[in-house]
């Protein structure tokens, strides 16, 4: 396994990280979109969400970051169009 894939640039193992702001926008609008009937709310989710993905595809500490963000930008783009 390449070291650079799942290390930062200082040499520390990066799988988990503390959620930031998208993600935290993502959780609060999307379980404020299952407890209330504003289907608004839920493409608000969804932007969180993208943005997340986004952050992590172009600033990801290592290359499974980087992973990450795009699929899960790709999952939330297919679940757009299906």
């Amino acid at each position: 396994m390449r070291q650079g894939f799942i290390r930062d640039k200082r040499g520390k193992v990066v799988l988990w990280q503390s959620p930031n702001l998208p993600l935290y926008g993502w959780a609060f609008f999307a379980i404020l979109s299952r407890l209330t009937a504003l289907p608004k709310l839920g493409w608000i989710s969804t932007a969180f969400l993208l943005a997340w993905a986004l952050m992590e595809l172009f600033r990801g500490v290592n290359y499974f970051r980087r992973l990450l963000g795009l699929s899960i930008f790709i999952w939330t783009v297919y679940s757009l169009f299906r």
